[in-house]
């Protein structure tokens, strides 16, 4: 009874005489992405918020299907399969949706059959890939504020003490009686240089003054680029895809020059010599908001940098702790690097995260615009 009240009271007629939007206008206004499948699983409709998750334009995904998207093992099949066998509503969750196109996480799927389309179904996909980046960003600020104050600690306590046993191992160099004594006097030396040197590299850490402004993106990343392909990536193939039309970043051009130096060179070194390949691109996406502690404001976060390489993929167990400090892929590495730029970037008021599977890893930043009101030309 209640379901048939419902339906009545949903009919135009029911709103006495006033304007109902059509069902593509509402489609179009829902933020979540909502897409249509015939019965060979082609995309028959769209909303812009698939647009953006599928990373394609409408047009393009109105000439493809979904196998184009995903490959065949996908669990998703297996949803819109069910659907047509049961012809009832399924919905699975925790799906990762990877290909060489499109890669997300903890995607939420509901699928319903379309009566009115044989064999046609709705697919919603809710995507918890941005509520999980979050989450790591999160751990990766309080990995950085851990970091600097033990960078503050290891100052205090670490280099001062350094200074006095140098100099006690150079007065015993003097008046060492053989060879030997001075060689192990010169080791004590040398060790107590390596030990102020990583102290030296922890001060990196410390909390200071960032000054932000507007920023051209793509000719920070031509720097980096011209210093990559003369030097340590002169071997491999760099590949730029960038948007042309994207508005200056809101940072600080120093500070992207190393973050982004320092994600090609780990590209560079991950990649096989002879086949290896590091794309940049730049894209324009509406992005997550996220809240400023302390305040009530949320920011927007629209700008992408990307570094992608086809090198071997990042292993599952430290993918998780990537840019925490003292985690590292590489043999002798000190895992400092990837948490001083997930400090950099928490600096500038951006997210970074990483997907990796074998033959592609991408390294992304999500950077704000600059505020309304900031004045000055991009640096």
């Amino acid at each position: 009874m209640k379901s048939g009240l419902l339906r009545r009271a949903m009919r135009p007629s029911a709103w006495q005489g006033r304007a109902v939007p059509d069902a593509a206008a509402i489609l179009g206004a829902i933020a979540v992405p909502v897409v249509v499948l015939d019965a060979e699983d082609r995309f028959r409709s769209a909303n812009a918020a698939a647009e953006q998750f599928f990373q394609t334009s409408i047009a393009s995904l109105s000439q493809m299907g979904l196998a184009d998207l995903l490959p065949p093992d996908s669990r998703i099949f297996a949803v819109i399969a069910q659907v047509r066998h049961l012809d009832a509503r399924v919905s699975d969750h925790d799906l990762t949706l990877d290909s060489p196109r499109l890669s997300r996480r903890g995607v939420t799927v509901h699928a319903a059959p379309l009566p009115e389309l044989p064999g046609g179904v709705v697919l919603t996909l809710q995507d918890g890939s941005t509520a999980q980046m979050l989450d790591r960003q999160l751990n990766f600020r309080g990995a950085a504020r851990g970091a600097s104050a033990m960078a503050a600690m290891l100052a205090h306590e670490v280099k001062n003490p350094l200074s006095g046993i140098r100099g006690a191992a150079q007065l015993l160099e003097q008046s060492a009686a053989n060879d030997g004594d001075r060689e192990l006097c010169q080791l004590v030396q040398d060790e107590t240089d390596r030990i102020r040197d990583l102290v030296d590299r922890f001060d990196m850490f410390s909390e200071r003054p960032v000054e932000l402004g507007p920023v051209n993106i793509h000719q920070v990343l031509d720097h980096v680029r011209r210093i990559a392909a003369t030097g340590f990536a002169a071997h491999l193939r760099l590949a730029e895809d960038y948007d042309p039309s994207l508005p200056p970043v809101w940072g600080n051009r120093d500070l992207l020059v190393q973050i982004l130096l320092n994600l090609v060179k780990n590209a560079a070194e991950a990649v096989d010599p002879l086949a290896g390949e590091i794309v940049l691109t730049t894209a324009y996406h509406h992005g997550v908001r996220i809240a400023v502690p302390g305040s009530p404001d949320r920011v927007h976060l629209p700008l992408q940098i990307s570094v992608r390489d086809n090198g071997p993929g990042i292993a599952d167990e430290i993918r998780g702790t990537l840019f925490e400090p003292f985690v590292s892929t590489k043999r002798g590495g000190q895992g400092l690097g990837l948490a001083l730029v997930a400090k950099l970037v928490a600096d500038q008021g951006g997210l970074i995260e990483c997907d990796s599977r074998p033959g592609r890893t991408v390294f992304r930043l999500s950077m704000p615009t600059p505020p309304p009101g900031s004045f000055g030309t991009a640096q």
